[in-house]
């Protein structure tokens, strides 16, 4: 068997550069040599410049960073450690899409050498690092999985936009192909980390891990939904009853809202998908996915069935949470497309979107500032992203937006204790 290669001065690769691959690359450029790589020569020269869109990174850390920085393939051969984050999405049935995966996977079968670990953070459903992973890089490279080259799982637990678990911070899951892969994952990742390490019994365990993770995330908030939408039809606010179930010492603070992002809106379907492979029915995983995919109509339901006739809403958020520009698989979209449905026309603010980026997925032009708006204008304003600068929001505020006996629409409690105009209404979920 070959030696693993690693050393304190070895070469690491992350293979990915957003969300996930950029703090991590940060973190272990303070100790170790390491380069990023992305395959987007715009989002390379960006970082080079010191711009970071996903605000993950001020610019003045990056520019003082010793990080290296390339979309060339060549920069990266015959590393030691090569870390892979990138994103694993759904398709069109929510069917798990490997291919970015698999793409990183045939990719580096042509730069690895012996000795090297490939180590995988991207979510999937277990056994994709063992099964897809290593038999694709095995046939590009010509050398033998977990012989000449070894595999190895980290998964992924940064929450954009989150300033307080970051990577440096948070406990990482830890399993290699051999106790001695998962030694140098403990090497490398406790480095950089205040939270530690814990190795997970198997590659396979680690996997299965990081997807219940936000499997069960999914689930408590579909329960929440679902009661939502029961205490509405009996003309009851979910936050009423949450604020009085909270005094119980063991109540679980969930809210409801809706469900997107590349991680809790995406993952329950990998698990699905697997559960599936093995000719087991995953019931209450895939109702919860279904109650939150029908949060979004069931808004529009609500907001349309309180207006009179078709006019004007204005939708405050875009993002799939607050004061974060991730616009990754945003159900607020829904929203709008159930408001459209209703014939409404819609207009769209969001504090913290990259208004490029609005147009280019959804086909949304943004309005660039509230205050530039006309007076008056809207049947409605409905709150569903509670970004900082909408908690700061008055009653006067309303009062120039909305027409008379304009509906003040709270999704998220924004504006639970607003003192509102007497003409205006207000209703919250």
């Amino acid at each position: 068997m070959t030696e693993i290669a690693y050393t304190k001065d070895s070469k690491i690769i992350v293979v990915g550069l957003g969300y996930v691959g950029l703090p991590l690359a940060v973190a272990l450029a303070k100790k170790f040599n390491v380069t990023g790589l992305d395959i987007s020569t715009t989002r390379i020269e960006e970082l080079k410049d010191g711009f970071d869109r996903t605000e993950e990174i001020e610019s003045e850390r990056l520019k003082a960073s010793s990080l290296e920085l390339t979309s060339d393939v060549e920069d990266i051969k015959d590393a030691s450690v090569y870390i892979v984050t990138v994103p694993t999405p759904v398709n069109e049935d929510n069917s798990p899409d490997l291919g970015p995966v698999k793409s990183s996977c045939e990719m580096l079968g042509k730069v690895i050498g012996k000795g090297s670990i490939i180590v995988f953070e991207s979510t999937v459903y277990p056994g994709v690092t063992e099964e897809l992973c290593g038999p694709v890089m095995e046939e590009i490279s010509g050398l033998k999985c977990g012989q000449d080259f070894f595999l190895g799982y980290s998964p992924e637990r940064i929450n954009p936009g989150d300033k307080e678990h970051t990577v440096d911070k948070i406990t990482k899951v830890i399993s290699g192909q051999t106790p001695e892969v998962t030694a140098v994952l403990a090497d490398l990742y406790g480095a950089v980390t205040s939270g530690g390490t814990f190795p997970a019994a198997s590659i396979r365990a680690a996997e299965a891990a990081k997807v219940i993770e936000n499997a069960q995330r999914d689930i408590n908030i579909a329960f929440v939904n679902e009661i939502t939408m029961i205490f509405q039809k009996l003309g009851i606010s979910v936050y009423d009853v949450l604020e009085a179930a909270g005094t119980k010492w063991n109540f679980l603070n969930f809210t409801p809202g809706l469900v997107g992002g590349h991680c809790i809106g995406v993952d329950p379907f990998y698990l699905a998908e697997r559960a599936r492979q093995v000719n087991h029915d995953p019931r209450i995983i895939l109702s919860g996915r279904a109650i939150n995919d029908s949060m979004a109509d069931f808004v529009a339901e609500r907001v349309c069935g309180q207006l009179s006739g078709a006019g004007k809403i204005l939708v405050l958020g875009l993002t799939f949470k607050e004061n974060c520009p991730d616009l990754r698989n945003t159900k607020v979209v829904d929203l709008i497309q159930g408001l459209r449905r209703r014939g409404f026309s819609v207009d769209v603010h969001d504090a913290a979107a990259d208004p490029e980026e609005a147009k280019e997925f959804f086909n949304i032009d943004l309005v660039p500032s509230l205050d530039a708006l006309e007076d008056h204008a809207y049947a409605s304003v409905i709150g569903v992203v509670p970004h900082a600068p909408y908690l700061d929001l008055t009653g006067a505020d309303f009062e120039r937006l909305l027409e008379a006996g304009g509906l003040i629409a709270d999704v998220k409690a924004i504006w639970k204790d607003i003192d509102k105009p007497k003409h205006l209404r207000k209703w919250q979920l």
